[in-house]
């Protein structure tokens, strides 16, 4: 399998734009080859050097915490490092100064297949900054590490509900890489096509996912501070519901999305409800912990961590539906949703914009069933299916 960033070298006219024109870069850590070669180490080999960088949220290094605002910077090799994760929502789009004079945008973001990871949305504005300005965005698309078949989750059911942890209609699990997205946007917003170019991956099976891929998982270097694994990258389209809540979601632990609880959570109760539940494809074993860092940091925290044990069957999104409102019946007294600024919105609980309706958080309040919140949220509706028929027709798959 070669990813975008490994035909790079064998893509003559394009590195002859690179090595002849002004172009910027919009990379992070993962932005490595398959000799783990950062993108800007190997167009520097290719006599490319861009003009400016840019860098997502946790910053071009990777070294920020979420939800921090990143400083601009400069690099390895002493050109400007703008931060694409500010202080408020104008701060995600490059300014216009920042893109005069480029020809092009060369794009490397590893996504991991959720729509809540906000790197996509990076691109998205990116693409959108560029084509008013005429600029080429080219992206170096790599593997969707969840495969490219399982969705779940509803799209969001207004604009009401649209915010950086989803700009626009999507599944929490899409099933699509990250050029295949900016492809389907661009269709929508009737973007010319001659202003995304996509450098896509020879050889990936959309069947597989990192756990049946040895290549994928060979290759796995975190995106984020708190995306270690390809495990990880397994529960975050569910494990990232947490932070709506006063649940732990395992930050300041070693193993972040997996691990979850609070000091007041009884752990043994939890993993006892889940086991009962029916839903497949995982293991919920009860434990104490103790975060270094972030939800309940330096308390001993009664909880569970989340084993996958058949991840073609696990259902992520379903899974931590029903492990949030088990909590919440369990410990009314305790147990709330984050009301505090989420992503820019002040307005909106973070719950709702992560789900991308209010109804599900309803349905926990009114002490629903577990499962059957878990199975009525997590599902695509037939108008939805229908749509991602059309979405799956641009993009060829």
């Amino acid at each position: 399998m070669h990813f975008g960033i490994d035909r790079l070298p064998t893509e003559t006219k394009l590195v002859a734009r690179l090595r002849e024109g002004r172009f910027g870069l919009l990379a992070h850590p993962a932005s490595v080859d398959g000799r783990f070669r950062h993108l800007r180490h190997l167009l520097h080999g290719l006599g490319a050097s861009p003009a400016i960088v840019f860098g997502p949220e946790h910053g071009y290094g990777g070294e920020a915490q979420d939800m921090i605002g990143v400083d601009d910077s400069r690099d390895a090799y002493g050109t400007r490092v703008v931060s694409l994760y500010g202080e408020n929502f104008s701060a995600l789009t490059p300014s216009a100064s920042d893109l005069d004079g480029l020809d092009l945008v060369l794009c490397d973001l590893q996504d991991v297949g959720a729509r809540y990871y906000t790197f996509v949305w990076t691109a998205l504005l990116m693409l959108r900054a560029c084509a008013a300005r005429g600029i080429p965005l080219v992206v170096l698309d790599r593997p969707n590490p969840l495969g490219g078949v399982l969705r779940e989750g509803a799209f969001p059911i207004s604009e009401r509900f649209h915010s950086f942890v989803g700009l626009e209609p999507l599944p929490v699990r899409h099933g699509f890489t990250l050029g295949e997205i900016l492809k389907i946007r661009a269709h929508e917003e009737r973007i010319d096509p001659a202003l995304l170019e996509i450098v896509a991956v020879d050889g990936w099976d959309r069947e597989k996912s990192a756990y049946g891929d040895a290549t994928l998982r060979g290759r796995w270097v975190l995106p984020s501070p708190n995306m270690p694994t390809p495990e990880t990258a397994l529960v975050y389209p569910g494990g990232c519901l947490l932070e709506g809540t006063n649940l732990s979601d395992g930050r300041g632990c070693t193993r972040p999305f997996e691990i979850t609880g609070a000091p007041w959570l009884d752990g043994e109760a939890l993993a006892k409800a889940l086991s009962e539940s029916g839903l497949p494809g995982f293991f919920a074993r009860p434990m104490v912990f103790q975060p270094t860092f972030h939800k309940h940091a330096g308390l001993l925290c009664g909880g569970v961590q989340i084993h996958v044990t058949d991840p073609v069957h696990f259902r992520p999104y379903a899974t931590y539906l029903a492990l949030i409102a088990y909590t919440a019946q369990a410990h009314p007294a305790s147990f709330r949703f984050r009301t505090e600024r989420y992503e820019f919105v002040d307005d909106i609980p973070a719950f709702d914009l992560l789900t991308g309706t209010d109804k599900a958080r309803a349905a926990i309040l009114a002490r629903e069933t577990p499962r059957e919140i878990a199975d009525h949220f997590s599902q695509i509706s037939p108008a939805s299916a229908a749509r991602l028929g059309s979405w799956l027709d641009v993009v060829g798959a």
